[in-house]
């Protein structure tokens, strides 16, 4: 896949890519990486990277994080790399969610990557279902995305908000849009073809995607396009009188809402 994914030098030069520096880096060992996004995660961070030790992911796939800035001295690059960690990028520019994840999709598409698994650095998804995520893409799937509401799938203590509004809005509005049926549009456990990246149609590496943007674009934009698009069923489990997450105020999820609105009305479109 990579040889017939080449970036031509002047579409590198387009890239719109947050700066970041990269304190760890061991170089590319397998065909595929596994792309964590962190944020003072503290604790979270350890026990999935713990994890992915116990499901072997480091014999598949290389971990990379990105982390956002975080201050609770969870990113060590020493303590990383004792847990598998092969590279750690520290974006230095401005931006959220999406601004960390275009520092590393564009980094790993650098080294040569034939494809991407993201999963949150929060640890409420089970990293075994990784492998899976791999064989996907190996099958010529381009677009795979965790669901925990598919058989198999399995979803514990979900705020009963956010349930009834993936359920009820965000997943049946990228439905509608996208043309094809997703289930658990939210969430961030996913993994991208290089060839869907590198798609001028669909451009993922400009600064428009900066907070939350790019997962509702690319659940919206990747099957209007053509690509191959599977959900896989995964375990998301909340711990019991804790919500992990960056979205938590009416605000923030008033700006989901608005971010759907314009994804479904591809106001995000090149």
């Amino acid at each position: 896949m990579t040889s017939m994914s080449k970036i031509s030098p002047e579409e590198r030069a387009a890239w719109q890519v947050p700066g970041f520096d990269t304190p760890l880096w061991l170089g590319r060992e397998h065909p595929w990486c596994v792309v964590v996004p962190v944020i003072n995660e503290g604790e979270r961070i350890r026990s999935l990277l713990q994890r992915m030790q116990a499901c072997a992911i480091s014999k598949v796939a290389d971990i990379i994080l990105v982390d956002g800035g975080s201050q609770d001295g969870s990113t060590d690059p020493r303590a990383l790399k004792d847990l598998d960690a092969r590279g750690l990028l520290v974006k230095t520019g401005p931006g959220k969610l999406s601004a960390q994840l275009r520092c590393a999709y564009a980094f790993a598409l650098d080294q040569g990557y034939d494809g991407i698994v993201t999963i949150d650095g929060n640890d409420k998804d089970d990293p075994e279902a990784i492998p899976r995520f791999i064989q996907a893409l190996v099958g010529g799937v381009d677009f795979v995305q965790a669901s925990r509401f598919i058989p198999g799938g399995i979803a514990e203590n979900t705020p009963a908000f956010r349930h009834f509004a993936i359920r009820l809005i965000h997943a049946p509005c990228l439905s509608f849009a996208s043309g094809f049926q997703w289930t658990d549009t939210t969430q961030g456990f996913r993994a991208y073809s290089r060839r869907m990246l590198l798609d001028r149609r669909i451009s993922p590496f400009r600064d428009v995607f900066s907070a939350y943007e790019l997962l509702a674009y690319l659940s919206c934009k990747a099957p209007q396009v053509g690509y191959k698009c599977l959900e896989i069923p995964t375990s998301r489990k909340y711990p019991t009188g804790e919500v992990p997450t960056k979205i938590s105020s009416f605000r923030g999820n008033l700006s989901v809402l608005l971010t759907l609105l314009r994804a479904c009305r591809g106001k995000y479109n090149p």
